[in-house]
């Protein structure tokens, strides 16, 4: 017996309209709040391409001004003016190694914190991590006063590896945080499987976890830098002398400089500033990609 029946043509009229009726209640119209989501987006693309649009036509513009205008002689002058061992090579070596040192400092202590949290059962972890959460909602200005007579009394001021370790200590807390949601995602079956076969903690952290969590670990550590590379007020606090002030302090300097703000020098340090984050960002990301492909191999 057939299980397909055939359906009149007077039937098939009756239903047709159904069906365009449960279609239309399936997908009502989105229009207007289709508009207003579409109208506040351009307004946040707008908002931040005008800055970055500024940057780049003032950096070649001579006569650049506070207004953005396409410049009618072009030119790399600007870009020669600031390119200087004083006003821009040295603050970004400065910059370099700050942000570098506090990022390899936080990634490692960070990753030796989260491993116990995230796989030992402890009577007070909740309270730690409630604790470390408490500590990234401190505003730093609130601990500049008593970090200086701190670093007065042990004579750190105008001292790198001492600005390096604070810097370092206040990043600490969400890296952490981050570190150890990374670190849950790797199965815990892994590691077990090298225990058996006499592995310690230390080796199973090394050889097995650390290699799964790449792109975690590069997330915190461009996290980090980042936050460390446009940190203004810490190096300002901290560090006094022009020979060791990062290119954060220096885009402060360079206003004084002038007397005027020169605009076109201040859009081409920018770039030049701006420049090795990104390159950075393109790189780690290019050598993380796809390293959690084994994540999935096992089921907790």
């Amino acid at each position: 017996m057939s299980l397909v029946k055939n359906v009149t043509p007077a039937a098939e009229a009756v239903v047709a309209p159904t069906r365009r009726q449960r279609a239309a209640l399936a997908s009502p119209r989105r229009a207007p709040s289709r508009w207003i989501s579409t109208a506040a987006l351009v307004l946040i693309g707008v908002a931040f391409l005008v800055p970055l649009a500024w940057i780049l036509l003032s950096a070649f513009d001579p006569a650049a001004t506070v207004g953005i205008k396409i410049p009618e002689d072009a030119t790399f002058d600007n870009f020669s003016s600031v390119f200087t061992v004083d006003q821009t090579l040295r603050p970004l070596w400065n910059s370099t190694v700050i942000s570098l040192g506090t990022a390899v400092i936080t990634v490692a202590v960070s990753v030796l914190a989260a491993y116990p949290l995230s796989r030992y059962q402890m009577r007070f972890r909740r309270s730690f991590l409630y604790g470390i959460l408490f500590a990234t909602c401190l505003p730093i200005t609130a601990m500049m006063v008593p970090v200086y007579s701190l670093f007065v009394y042990l004579n750190l001021l105008d001292s790198v590896p001492g600005t390096i370790f604070f810097m370092a200590a206040t990043s600490l807390p969400m890296a952490i945080w981050m570190t150890k949601n990374f670190m849950d995602s790797v199965p815990i079956s892994l590691e077990e499987a090298a225990w058996v076969d006499g592995a310690s903690a230390m080796r199973a952290l090394v050889r097995i976890v650390l290699p799964l969590m790449r792109p975690g670990i590069a997330v915190v550590f461009i996290f980090v830098f980042t936050m460390a590379w446009g940190n203004f007020f810490v190096p300002f606090v901290l560090l006094y002398s022009p020979e060791h002030q990062p290119a954060a302090v220096a885009i402060f300097n360079f206003f004084g400089t002038y007397g005027s703000v020169a605009y076109g020098k201040l859009a081409a340090f920018s770039i030049l500033y701006a420049t090795p984050v990104l390159v950075l960002y393109l790189l780690v990301q290019k050598l993380s990609g796809g390293s959690f492909a084994m994540a999935g191999a096992v089921k907790g």
